[in-house]
C-alpha cells in the first residue's frame, strides 16, 4: 500500500535548480528537511498556539495533537497534499459563547467533537457524489457571509477581555504587527503573528521593570494590581512531562452554536487543495473529499481526549511558495517537532503566560482577517450584492451573528449569535431562490473560481485544475 512515506532526492539535495521545485514526493538531503519541517513549525506557532489559549484549553496538548493531526492527514491523501493541520480560529468564537453560557472545556470540545463527524461525512458525501452537493447547499454567498459572521461575532471578546487588560500595550502590539505583515517580505511576513507576540512579551516585560504593576482587570475580569507578564508558572513547570487530557461533554446548546464552523472548514479546505495543486502543477481535485475527511477525523481525535480542532493553515502554504519545496517529508518532520514541543510543559507554560495586553493586540488584527476572508471569498467569486437575493440573507444574517442576537424557543433552549446567523443565512438565501423571479437566479461558482470543475466530471473523472487562495486562519 503507497502511504507516501518514500521520497526520492531532488538532483543534489542541496538547491532547487532555478525554476524547478521540490514535488511532495520527492526531497532535499535529510538536515535541510529537518531545518524545513521546523521552518513550518515556526511558522503556525502565532496563530496555532493562540486559539488554544483563547479557546481555554492546554496548549502543550494543542501542539501535540496538531502533529497527530498532520501524520494522519499525510497518510489519508497519501502524500499528495503537503500540509500542516494546527488548531483553527474558527472555533474561538465558538468556545466563547459556550463558555459564556456556563459551559466548560468539556462543554467545548464535545460541541467541536461533533462539528469533526459532521466534517468526515461532509467529505465522505464530497468523495462519493461530488463536490456539487457542497455548491448546492453552501454557494459562495453563502459561505463568505458565515465566515463573516463567525470572525466578527469575536469583536466583543477583543473589546471587553483582552483590551482593558493593558491597552497601551495593546495599542502598540497591534501597530508592530500591522506594520510586520505589511513591511516584512517572505518567510518572515508569513510569522509576523509570532513576531507580534515575541515583541508582546518584550514591552510586557520593558514596561513591569519601568512603570511597576499595572492596575486594571486581570484575566478573570478583577480590577487589580497585577504584572503585565506574570511567568511564575514557567519556573514551576517540569521540562518533560504529558499535557492535561480530559473526555468531552455533550449538550445540544453547546453544538448548535459550532456546527455552522463546518461551513468556514469546507471552504479553508476547499481553498487549500486548490492553491497545493496550483503551485505543485498537479491535479488534486480527487483528494478534496479525502482532505476534508481526513481533517474532521483529525479533529475528532484531538477533541476526543480534550484538545482543539485542527485545520490546514496558509501560513506553511506561504512557507512552500517562499522556498519552492512542496516535499511532505518536510512536513512529517514538523509533525515530528510538534509532538516533542507537546512534551515540555515548560513550553506551554511560556505560551499559557501571554499577557491579555498581547493578546488584544493580536486579536484585533486577527479576528478582523477571519471576518474579511468572508469578503475574499465574495471577491474571487464576483458575487454580486447589487442582487436583492444574495444581499437581503447575507445582511441579515451577519447583523444577527455580530449583534448576537437570540431567538428564545423556551426558558431552556434559545439559539442566538453564530448558530442563528447562519440559519438565517442558509435558509433565508434558499427560500428566496426558490421564490425569486428567474432573471434574479444566476449560477455562481463553487466556494471559489477554481473549483467549478468538480461539477464538470463525471466521478474519478481528472478535472481541470483552477486557482486557489491560500486562507489566512
Amino acid at each position: 500500500m503507497d502511504l507516501g512515506v518514500r521520497w526520492k532526492l531532488h538532483g543534489d539535495g542541496r538547491t532547487p535548480a532555478p525554476g524547478a521545485v521540490v514535488r511532495p514526493d520527492e526531497r532535499l538531503s535529510w538536515p535541510r528537511t529537518v531545518g524545513l519541517g521546523a521552518q513550518h513549525v515556526v511558522a503556525m506557532f502565532g496563530a496555532s498556539f493562540v486559539a488554544p489559549v483563547l479557546m481555554g484549553l492546554d496548549p502543550n496538548l494543542a501542539i501535540m495533537m496538531s502533529g497527530v493531526a498532520t501524520v494522519i492527514f499525510l497518510l489519508a491523501t497519501k502524500g499528495r497534499v503537503p500540509s500542516y493541520l494546527g488548531c483553527s480560529l474558527s472555533f474561538v468564537g465558538v468556545a466563547a459563547v459556550i463558555r459564556a453560557q456556563g459551559g466548560t472545556s468539556a462543554t467545548v470540545t464535545g460541541a467541536v467533537f461533533v462539528v469533526g463527524v459532521v466534517l468526515f461525512l461532509v467529505g465522505v458525501a464530497v468523495q462519493r457524489f461530488g463536490a456539487r452537493i457542497i455548491h448546492a447547499a453552501m454557494p459562495p454567498i453563502v459561505t463568505g457571509a458565515v465566515v463573516m459572521l463567525i470572525g466578527f461575532n469575536l469583536a466583543p471578546v477583543t473589546a471587553s477581555t483582552y483590551w482593558p487588560q493593558d491597552q497601551w500595550t495593546a495599542l502598540l502590539v497591534m501597530l508592530f504587527t500591522g506594520l510586520a505583515v505589511v513591511c516584512l517580505r517572505g518567510f518572515w511576513s508569513r510569522v509576523a503573528i509570532f513576531l507580534g507576540l515575541l515583541f508582546g512579551y518584550g514591552i510586557s516585560w520593558l514596561f513591569d521593570q519601568v512603570f511597576g504593576k499595572i492596575h486594571s482587570v486581570d484575566g478573570g475580569g478583577h480590577m487589580t494590581d497585577h504584572w503585565r507578564l506574570d511567568l511564575s508558572g514557567v519556573g514551576k513547570a517540569d521540562w518533560i512531562g504529558l499535557p492535561t487530557f480530559h473526555g468531552p461533554s455533550f449538550q445540544w446548546s453547546a453544538i448548535l452554536v459550532a456546527l455552522p464552523v463546518v461551513i468556514a472548514l469546507v471552504a479553508e479546505n476547499a481553498g487549500h487543495v486548490k492553491a497545493v495543486g496550483e503551485m505543485t502543477g498537479s491535479n488534486l481535485d480527487d483528494k478534496l473529499g479525502t482532505a476534508i475527511s481526513a481533517d474532521g477525523v483529525a479533529s475528532m481525535l484531538s477533541t476526543a481526549v480534550g484538545g482543539p480542532p485542527n485545520t490546514t493553515y496558509s501560513e506553511n502554504i506561504g512557507v512552500m511558495a517562499a522556498t519552492r519545496v512542496y516535499s511532505t517529508a518536510a512536513y512529517w518532520c514538523a509533525a515530528g517537532f510538534a509532538l516533542l514541543f507537546g512534551l515540555c510543559p515548560k513550553f506551554g507554560a511560556i505560551v499559557a503566560a501571554i499577557p491579555g495586553g498581547v493578546l488584544g493586540g493580536i486579536t484585533v488584527i486577527l479576528y478582523g482577517m477571519i471576518g474579511l476572508l468572508g469578503a475574499q471569498i465574495w471577491t474571487k467569486s464576483q458575487v454580486d450584492l447589487r442582487n436583492p437575493l444574495n444581499l437581503v440573507p447575507a445582511a441579515a444574517g451577519i447583523i444577527i451573528g455580530i449583534g448576537n442576537v437570540s431567538l428564545k424557543f423556551t426558558d431552556t433552549f434559545s439559539i442566538s449569535g453564530i448558530a442563528l446567523g447562519t440559519l438565517v443565512v442558509i435558509t433565508g438565501y434558499h427560500a428566496l431562490r426558490a421564490l425569486a423571479p428567474a432573471h434574479l437566479k444566476t449560477q455562481e461558482p463553487l466556494l471559489d473560481e477554481g473549483t467549478s470543475s468538480y461539477d464538470e466530471n463525471a466521478e474519478g473523472a481528472e478535472g481541470a485544475g483552477g486557482t486557489g487562495a491560500p486562507r489566512t486562519p
